[in-house]
């Protein structure tokens, strides 16, 4: 009977995650933003993937490489959001059950859909479409399985979901966290032991098929992440800057770059925990273990490996934060009291706040649609070769959009055109000499040479840079 309630209560909370959704991506809907190495998943161009596959263990987004229909941008995030809708209801419904309160049932489910993290992460979407729909697919079952069944599960998720992005499976974590109603120290440790072992079976599998098909038994690190490998304790300590780096990244973004918002989500997890400590110490304990998995995880890369881990990769943080706030704020309006009633209100905050900011973020490569677009009308006019001379992701509406890579520009264009664009930066031999400019302030300066179209960027120095 439970499970029938709760699978009756998932519709109704993914429409709602889903128009939440929709709103808070709304400038990002229609065109979305694509980082330039998202693209080749947009395109199917496996190739180009390739060498993820080692660097990254990323075999399952390489599958999705291979596929020969190429939809469009804004179907693909379309799909993207109503997976993590998806995910974010299942979620919910799992942990608050079907007796709770519709109220902090949907307020659980958009605590998580703000989730900073995820914002960052989605502007990969073409290229994680498949790793959500597995993440997805298990919340959803945890709807319809019981706790025991979800774990027979869990392995095979984990191995399959850790092929797509590491801490995806820190998610499937949360969902068994959330579906275990009958709790004990006992059951946590089988839980956690389960966890680890898939866990570490995934690394195998993905060392595994590297050592197959690459002749390399590990996943090596990429050179642009500059990883300085710890060897021994010495070079662990001696890592502990990019750990500490890794952590500031992430509570800098998670608060938005603004000091009281930094403290303020690291403070409320900390009084939420103390609370379920006191009133659900099991549930205190279930909760604070997940997150602590995590954060070992993340632990391990910096210093093992040496390498600064992204803000994105922290999602599973926010979820543990949410899960561990609502339900605090869940046992201390039990009795109407104010620190319920203040609970309530912070919770509300956090939506609102980060519902604003996140909007507003998805909205700060306007400006590069904007310019782009006008561009693409100037390749789509050009009969002959199209140049680019100069970094375009350092002009003023790259900047403003995160761009992060010259690469970015050639992939957008022919997103728009279907034309393929030469970045004379990494391929001068292709490209005619780079023409003069007239020194008149503008960034951009698009020339013709009988039927080619030379596009020549030009940014302006920081203004600190100037002084």
């Amino acid at each position: 009977m439970r499970v029938d309630a709760e699978r009756v209560q998932l519709a109704p909370m993914f429409w709602i995650t889903l128009a939440a959704a929709f709103l808070l991506t709304g400038q990002n809907l229609l065109d979305p933003m694509i980082r330039h190495d998202d693209y080749p998943a947009f395109f199917g161009d496996a190739p180009v993937f390739w060498n993820k596959t080692l660097h990254e263990g990323r075999w399952l987004n390489y599958i999705w490489h291979l596929r020969e229909v190429v939809t469009p941008a804004w179907l693909n995030f379309a799909l993207y959001q109503s997976l993590w809708a998806g995910f974010v209801a299942a979620l919910a419904v799992t942990t608050l059950g079907p007796d709770a309160s519709r109220w902090f049932t949907v307020v659980l489910a958009l605590l998580v859909l703000v989730c900073p993290s995820e914002m960052l992460i989605s502007l990969w979407f073409n290229t994680l479409i498949p790793g959500l729909a597995v993440v997805t697919l298990f919340a959803v079952l945890a709807c319809y399985l019981s706790s025991a069944q979800l774990r027979r599960l869990l392995p095979l998720f984990v191995i399959v979901s850790f092929m797509a992005y590491t801490t995806y499976p820190l998610l499937l974590l949360a969902v068994c966290i959330a579906r275990t109603r009958d709790r004990s120290v006992r059951d946590l440790a089988g839980l956690l032991v389960l966890f680890c072992a898939s866990f570490v079976a995934a690394v195998l599998t993905v060392y595994t098929l590297n050592w197959q098909v690459h002749g390399v038994f590990g996943v090596p690190v990429a050179d642009w992440r500059e990883p300085t490998a710890g060897h021994g304790l010495g070079g662990m300590i001696a890592n502990f800057p990019k750990l500490g780096e890794s952590l500031m990244l992430f509570l800098n973004r998670t608060g938005i770059g603004y000091p009281p918002l930094i403290g303020y989500i690291p403070f409320l997890y900390i009084l939420a925990l103390n609370v379920l400590r006191k009133r659900a110490p099991l549930e205190a304990l279930y909760l604070g273990a997940g997150l602590a998995i995590g954060l070992a995880l993340v632990v391990a890369q910096a210093l093992k490996l040496g390498v600064i881990v992204p803000p994105r990769a922290f999602i599973f943080f926010w979820v543990f934060f949410a899960l561990t706030t609502v339900r605090a704020v869940q046992l201390l309006s039990e009795d109407e009291g104010l620190y319920g009633r203040i609970g309530r209100n912070a919770v509300l905050l956090i939506i609102g706040v980060w519902f604003i900011q996140l909007f507003l973020s998805y909205g700060q490569a306007n400006a590069w649609r904007s310019d782009t677009k006008t561009w693409a009308q100037e390749v789509q006019a050009t009969e002959g070769p199209v140049y680019i001379f100069g970094d375009p992701s350092k002009i003023a509406s790259g900047v403003k959009a995160g761009i992060q890579s010259y690469k970015a520009l050639p992939s957008r264009l022919r997103q728009l055109t279907g034309k393929t664009a030469v970045a004379c930066v990494e391929a001068s031999k292709d490209c005619p000499t780079r023409p003069e400019v007239v020194a008149s302030g503008a960034e951009v300066h698009l020339l013709r040479e009988d039927d080619a179209l030379l596009m020549v960027f030009t940014p302006k120095p920081p203004k600190d840079a100037e002084d």
